[in-house]
């Protein structure tokens, strides 16, 4: 008897009281922004708490009246409220405070206002909130700054490895970068297959400390199944990059790539996504469009997104071969000149002389080289292929070096840092191109291969070397400069 009392007397003063919190509880609905809902899990809109005829329901009265001190305190973390809020806030706390008073009147936890449990949820959210990614609260010019922060961080490298299906793993990397590269990209890694299939992220991403600065390229379509995939391997890189510049019919198959420009939309959705939930920066690869101004608008709008570094290929879409369509660097620098971010260039650097050239023609804060890596792992320090060293007004010298000694380096890394073996038949390919066009035969042998092995590999190149020897050349009177250099020599 006596407890059904007490519980009548706790239900009066509730109910008494529900019009004017419905009024107050009403007006700060209305006036507070609902743009980070995240933060409050515990949020329902006003339709969500409404029956069929517009009427609420007695238990969505209590629901609410149990969930407003929740969101409130979320709310002000991102919110500025009109002043006539905060005296309904007051009012709203005012009567928590007289409803805690009953906490000595013995009660089940369906029936508590705020309980202790609530509040601890409460702080935790507030902080999880307070303690996101500094971007996700940074204006224009913050983000900017910290653009630049963190690329002098890195040391603003200037020569990298760019991203290549099937070709820039851990072992080739990290070839480069003993000659001379100072940063790096992944391959493409499918976002979607990356999330759902461990032996997909085990075999395709591989890395060790050294393999610094790394970006992690992404090709997705979907935000969601992006962050996702993105926040597995932040810890173990500098930037995630999105792949917006894949030609390939695959990409437009898979609805990825350079085939998205069609869908602007979804391509800022994807950048600020990342931007808004990593705590790396987030990097993309683009190619031009054909309208000069609608490349500085893509430009500027993935920048207005959270775009961090800004890599552009200065060919279209349709220009899928290199050798025929030479890049347009007077695009790129249109773009450099256009945003605040660091900007990258890629397309037609082939030895050292076409770096300095970029550089100073599209004022790009760094270069990328894809296919004459391929051929050439020290094309950053210095070293030419027959093909633009014999072709070239200067003279040139044997560097002591050639693609067989970087083919066996290349080899030893690979059994150091595993990876599948279509990688490694691609590569013996593309570095021993010239050499198997003189020797076809021993191609031909290759290629009868089902399964490889590196004792086979080796011996290939003894029977190479034995048939004769093809230099990587230098400009004459740099060989000792070169070799000083301390990305050469372990």
């Amino acid at each position: 008897m006596k407890k059904k009392l007490i519980q009548g007397v706790r239900k009066m003063i509730i109910f008494s009281s529900f019009p004017f919190l419905l009024q107050n509880s009403k007006q700060s609905l209305t006036e507070t922004d609902s743009t980070h809902p995240n933060c409050n899990p515990n949020f329902r809109t006003t339709s969500e708490l409404t029956g069929g005829d517009g009427q609420r329901s007695h238990s969505h009265r209590r629901r609410r009246l149990r969930l407003k001190p929740s969101s409130s305190s979320a709310f002000s973390l991102f919110t500025k409220r009109k002043p006539s809020l905060n005296s309904s806030l007051s009012s709203i706390n005012s009567f928590m405070a007289a409803a805690s008073s009953l906490s000595l009147l013995p009660s089940d936890d369906d029936d508590r206002l705020c309980s202790e449990t609530a509040q601890q949820e409460e702080r935790k959210q507030h902080e999880d909130c307070s303690k996101g990614p500094p971007s996700r609260y940074l204006g224009g010019e913050s983000r900017i700054e910290r653009a630049w922060a963190h690329w002098k961080k890195l040391g603003q490298p200037k020569l990298i490895v760019a991203p290549m299906v099937d070709n820039s793993e851990l072992p080739f990397r990290m070839l480069c970068r003993k000659y001379g590269a100072e940063a790096a990209y992944t391959p493409m890694l499918h976002s979607r297959i990356f999330t759902e299939t461990e032996k997909y992220r085990t075999l395709e991403f591989t890395t060790c400390k050294e393999d610094r600065p790394l970006f992690v390229q992404f090709c997705a379509n979907d935000p969601d199944t992006l962050l996702e995939a993105a926040r597995i391997v932040e810890p173990f890189c500098d930037y995630v990059d999105i792949n917006l510049g894949c030609p390939q019919r695959i990409a437009r198959r898979g609805n990825y790539g350079a085939f998205l420009m069609d869908k602007l939309p979804l391509i800022k959705s994807l950048v600020e996504k990342l931007a808004l939930n990593l705590n790396v920066p987030v990097s993309c690869k683009i190619r031009i469009f054909p309208n000069l101004q609608d490349t500085i608008n893509y430009a500027r709008m993935l920048e207005d997104a959270g775009c961090s570094l800004l890599a552009v290929h200065g060919r279209t879409r349709d220009e899928k071969d290199g050798k025929k369509f030479r890049a347009n660097w007077g695009a790129i620098k249109a773009v450099r000149d256009a945003v605040r971010i660091p900007v990258l260039a890629n397309g037609n650097v082939r030895h050292m002389d076409d770096v300095r050239s970029c550089l100073m023609e599209t004022g790009a804060d760094g270069v990328l080289s894809a296919e004459s890596l391929l051929e050439n792992p020290a094309l950053f320090a210095g070293f030419r292929t027959t093909e633009w060293a014999l072709g070239s007004e200067e003279s040139f010298e044997d560097g002591k070096l050639d693609q067989a000694d970087l083919l066996v380096e290349y080899l030893k890394l690979c059994e150091k840092y595993p990876v599948p073996w279509r990688m490694i038949r691609a590569h013996v390919h593309k570095l021993m191109g010239e050499w198997f066009r003189i020797h076809p035969h021993v191609r031909e042998d290759l290629n009868t291969q089902s399964t490889l092995t590196f004792e086979f590999l080796y011996d290939m190149v003894s029977r190479l070397r034995d048939l004769g020897r093809i230099p990587l050349y230098v400009k004459e009177g740099h060989a000792e400069e070169i070799y000083a250099n301390g990305t050469v020599h372990e």
